[in-house]
């Protein structure tokens, strides 16, 4: 779904057909200005899109950005100005405001874990624990806030996870099975997979022919000697649970990324407000 598809359906799902408390009470050719107001400190995230969602509705609206995405801000200042018809900036509101509020939220957790990590080589990744439809702007604010994103979905990159594992009747069953197909259907694609056990480090290293090795629930002791029995070979990638306590622990193992799902899942929308401003 690229961004024209995105706002058209958000907007539908919003206005239906028709916004009935504007249209009741304003005239439809009144035009207004109104302002977006940040109430709290945070890495502000989605004023591209809310320049395009304006400008999907009235193409002559103008919008001023006082604030850029992945700018610090703190409560009291102003994102944007935006001049339109009134119908425009009220049929708008609620969806910029949600998609800002979500994305702003998103980018200040990732900040937060980014910060930590200051100093190591460790870098940190989303993963597909998104929500339905928002994806991409959900890993646009995980780049904004500084961290890092793992694949788009499940045509973009091979993981072989536990289930895939299990089904396929074990590791190197699934990475020769995995590579044949990607041969025969001339896919350039890499592969990762998932290990639970240094026993399992040992099988995809035998095996070969991958691109990284997940670390998934690995205590931080196991992480770094997983990390020594790869010697560089391959990418490294800590995932299960990890946290803004554990983190640490997990970079000083030495793993090249460790992905926290709960930089998206866990944000917290930043408090926005878009208010009238009347002369």
């Amino acid at each position: 779904m690229n961004q024209h598809e995105f706002i058209q359906a958000a907007l539908k799902e919003d206005v239906g057909p028709g916004d009935y408390s504007t249209l009741a009470s304003i005239d439809e050719a009144a035009k207004g200005k109104a302002i977006l107001k940040i109430k709290e400190y945070g890495i502000l995230a989605g004023v591209n899109l809310a320049k395009e969602i304006f400008s999907f509705l009235e193409s002559e609206s103008i919008f001023t950005a006082y604030k850029n995405d992945g700018d610090r801000v703190s409560a009291g200042e102003i994102a944007f100005e935006v001049s339109a018809k009134i119908h425009t900036i009220l049929k708008a509101e609620r969806l910029a405001l949600n998609c800002m509020q979500r994305m702003s939220g998103i980018a200040t957790l990732t900040n937060e874990y980014v910060q930590l990590l200051s100093g190591y080589k460790t870098k940190v990744l989303d993963t597909r624990k998104t929500t339905p439809l928002f994806r991409a702007y959900e890993k646009q604010a995980v780049l904004i806030g500084g961290g890092q994103n793992h694949r788009m979905a499940l045509y973009d990159m091979v993981m072989l996870k536990d289930n895939h594992i299990d089904f396929c009747g074990g590791i190197t069953a699934a990475i020769n099975k995995t590579n044949h197909y990607l041969r025969t259907n001339h896919l350039d694609l890499k592969i990762e997979v998932e290990t639970r056990t240094l026993a399992d480090v040992e099988e995809v290293l035998a095996v070969g022919n991958i691109h990284r090795i997940m670390l998934d629930n690995f205590t931080p002791e196991d992480a770094a000697k997983a990390v020594a029995m790869i010697d560089d070979r391959y990418e490294t990638e800590a995932s299960g649970g990890i946290n803004k306590e554990t983190i640490i622990a997990y970079a000083k193992a030495g793993v090249d990324f460790i992905s926290v799902g709960a930089i998206i899942h866990h944000a917290v929308s930043m408090d926005l407000s878009l208010k009238a401003q009347l002369s």
